[in-house]
C-alpha cells in the first residue's frame, strides 16, 4: 500500500511499531522491519553504548529501514542524536517535541524526523520547525496520553499540517488502518498490538495478563508520576493510588536507586530529568522521582515479569486482543483485512 509515509521512510506497509521502553528491542524491531513495517527501537532505557550496540544488532538482522525513539528532554539527547547519525539510522522519532536545533541537525544528516504529539498545536509547531512527519496519539493510546479521542484529534491534525500524519491510539487491525486513511492519515502506529506478538521479548506470563484483560481493565492514573498514564489496572497501581506521600517517597527513592545503577545517571541528572517531565504540573517530590525512574517500574513488569512491583503500560486495545502472532503474520493479516475493507467500500459505491 503506497502512501506519503511509506514513500518517506521506504517501507512496504503504512504501519509503525512504536518505541516502547524495555519492549522495542532489537528482536522486535528487526522482526517488524522484515515484515515490511517500520520498527522503532526504544532508546530511553539504554545507556549510550548499549544504544549503539542495539542499533548494530538490528542492522545485522535486517537490511530494511528502522527508527530510533528518544526523549527530546533527556540531558544526553544530543549524544543520542549523534549515534543515530553516525550509525546511519533512517528515522528518529521523539516522545516529545524536539528542539528546532535537534530537528535541523538530523535533517542535515538525511535522517527522517517524526515527533509524536497529542495536540494540534504541537503538530503545528514541529511541522513549522521542519519535522518530516508526525505521529498523533489519541487518548486511547498506552503510556502517557491525553484526553482527546483519536477520532477527534486525528482529523484536526490532518487539517492543520501539510506533512504525513500517522495515527496512533486504538489501532490493531486492517479496519482501523482503512479508517485512519479515510481521516487523511498516511499510516497507523501501534504499541500494544506489537507488544502482544511472539517476537516481543515480554515474559509470557505478562503477555497472558494483557490477553486476559478486558477494555474495563485498562485505566488512566496520575499516581505513577503525576501525569495521565494509561496502563492495566493492577494491585500495584491500586497501592500507588492509596499510598501516602511518605510511603510513596520511600518507594520512589528505592526504585530511583535501582534505575540509577542500570542507567549510569547521577542523582542530579535523574532529578533534572524528572523535573523536565513536569510540564508545568505541581508534582510532589515522590512524583518527580517517579517521573525520572518510571522506566524502572516498566522494567519490573516488562523484563522481570514482576507485575506486582511494576506498571504495565497499555492501550485500550488490549481489551480486544486475544492472540500472539509473529510480526510478519500480524502485518500480513492487517494488510489483508485492509484490502477486504477497501473492497467492501468499493462494492458500496458500485451498488449506487
Amino acid at each position: 500500500m503506497d502512501t506519503a509515509f511509506t514513500r518517506l521512510v521506504g517501507i512496504r506497509h503504512p504501519i509503525v511499531q512504536t518505541g516502547m521502553g524495555w519492549v522495542a528491542g532489537p528482536r522486535l524491531v528487526s522482526a517488524t522491519a522484515e515484515a515490511g513495517a517500520l520498527g522503532v527501537l526504544a532508546s530511553a532505557t539504554m545507556p549510550l553504548g548499549q544504544l549503539r550496540d542495539a542499533v548494530r544488532e538490528v542492522r545485522s538482522r535486517t537490511d530494511a529501514p528502522f527508527g530510533v525513539n528518544l526523549r527530546a528532554d533527556a540531558g544526553d539527547a544530543g549524544d543520542r542524536v549523534r549515534i543515530i547519525i553516525d550509525e546511519g539510522v533512517r528515522v528518529a522519532s521523539f516522545a516529545l517535541a524536539p528542539s528546532r536545533e535537534l530537528i535541523a541537525e538530523l535533517k542535515e544528516a538525511g535522517v527522517v524526523v517524526i515527533p509524536s504529539v497529542g495536540a494540534r498545536r504541537h503538530a503545528e509547531k514541529v511541522a513549522a520547525w521542519g519535522a518530516d512527519a508526525v505521529i498523533v496519539q489519541g487518548g486511547e493510546g498506552g503510556g502517557h496520553t491525553g484526553e482527546v479521542a483519536t477520532t477527534v484529534l486525528l482529523p484536526q491534525v490532518v487539517d492543520a499540517v501539510d506533512i504525513p500524519v500517522v495515527a496512533a491510539g486504538g489501532f490493531h487491525d486492517g479496519r482501523g488502518l482503512v479508517a485512519a486513511l479515510a481521516y487523511g492519515a498516511a499510516g497507523v502506529a501501534m504499541g500494544t498490538r506489537f507488544l502482544l506478538t511472539s517476537d516481543s521479548t515480554v515474559p509470557d506470563a505478562v503477555k497472558a495478563r494483557y490477553l486476559a484483560a478486558t477494555v474495563k481493565d485498562v485505566t488512566v492514573t496520575t499516581a505513577v508520576d503525576g501525569l495521565p498514564h494509561r496502563m492495566l489496572r493492577t494491585d500495584f497501581v491500586d497501592s500507588l493510588e492509596k499510598s501516602g506521600r511518605t510511603r510513596a517517597l520511600a518507594q520512589a527513592v528505592r526504585r530511583a536507586a535501582g534505575f540509577r545503577k542500570i542507567s549510569g545517571l547521577s542523582w542530579p541528572a535523574m532529578i533534572r530529568d524528572g523535573l523536565a517531565m513536569k510540564h508545568g504540573k505541581n508534582l510532589s517530590w515522590s512524583q518527580v522521582l517517579l517521573a525520572a525512574n518510571t522506566p524502572m517500574l516498566l522494567k519490573s513488569a516488562m523484563v522481570d515479569g514482576r507485575t506486582d512491583l511494576g506498571v504495565m503500560a497499555s492501550g485500550q486495545v488490549a481489551g480486544v486482543i486475544d492472540d500472539l502472532p509473529s510480526c510478519t503474520e500480524l502485518v500480513d493479516r492487517i494488510m489483508t483485512e485492509a484490502e477486504e475493507a477497501l473492497k467492501s467500500l468499493e462494492l458500496l459505491r458500485a451498488a449506487r
